[in-house]
């Protein structure tokens, strides 16, 4: 029954249209205001802070007080998740996955998606959850994998993966 509901919330492209998305949101704030923002984060960054390092990989991958350069938010994502920051992990593995300033890999993504997870980032829960579901990125299909991964996200209030638990309840085909 688990499978039907999955496959349910796959038909309504729950997960599909999630698997691909950025998360590309902001407020918009004037140009100097961004400008000192980048100047701020990117002299953080640069002296080692994980923080920094993701939020400067955001700001490059968004354009937000830069011009958008995917191989930059690459580079600065990829400093921030080797030294454990569960964000930078799910944003890496979001940039694997998209193809953006790197080769498109499922299983790259995955593997960045696992290390978020197991850092308990709602995001890399929900991601490794989908990837469960769908089979995808060199695991094979575990219903009871995804939607254990889905349920820790939407107990951290991750709205996609509240939205599938939702789906899932819906259907009675929840543990």
């Amino acid at each position: 029954m688990k499978k039907a509901a999955l496959a349910f919330a796959l038909c309504l492209g729950v997960i599909g249209s999630a698997m691909a998305q950025t998360a590309v949101t902001s407020e918009r704030a004037d140009d100097a205001t961004l400008a000192a923002k980048f100047s701020e984060t990117h002299a953080a960054a640069e002296r080692g802070d994980a923080v920094a390092q993701d939020n400067l990989g955001m700001m490059y991958r968004d354009g937000k007080g830069v011009a958008r350069d995917y191989a930059q938010a690459i580079t600065w994502f990829q400093k921030a998740a080797d030294q454990g920051n569960a964000s930078a992990q799910s944003d890496l593995g979001m940039m694997y996955l998209s193809g953006l300033g790197v080769e498109r890999d499922e299983a790259q993504a995955v593997v960045w998606f696992r290390k978020a997870a197991d850092q308990g980032n709602a995001d890399g829960q929900y991601r490794i959850g989908l990837a469960y579901a769908l089979g995808k990125g060199g695991v094979a299909p575990d219903y009871d994998q995804a939607e254990a991964w889905i349920r820790k996200a939407a107990e951290q209030g991750h709205a996609g993966a509240r939205e599938m638990v939702r789906k899932i309840e819906a259907s009675g085909s929840a543990k």
